[in-house]
């Protein structure tokens, strides 16, 4: 019963720090990248935001490697274009991608 409470103990202190520290793993693993809606993606902190956005880039190309940052930036205000013009809440931010201009394929 000891180990029990022990590992009950230790995976709520592990949970609280996960909390903590910001963009942790588990964040990066929930965010949708590119399926995430205009609606949602204004409401994200700048940090979350770009976080979705190089998620996104990398679900365009196909790839695991880190964009360039200016790539990401330009993404960014493509997205806050969409968003901001775009009536439906519901529309997915890879719908910024205007034809492969901003995401390099």
């Amino acid at each position: 019963m000891k180990t029990l409470r022990w590992t009950a103990g230790a995976a709520a202190a592990l949970f609280a720090v996960t909390l903590l520290s910001g963009c942790t793993d588990v964040e990066r693993a929930l965010n949708k990248g590119g399926d995430t809606t205009c609606s949602d993606y204004l409401k994200q902190d700048a940090d979350t935001q770009r976080m979705t956005v190089t998620k996104a880039i990398k679900q365009q190309t196909g790839s695991d490697n880190e964009p360039p940052g200016t790539n990401v930036d330009i993404s960014m205000a493509a997205v806050q274009a969409l968003c901001r013009v775009q009536a439906n809440e519901n529309t997915p931010i890879r719908d910024a991608d205007f034809a492969g201009i901003f995401f390099n394929k």
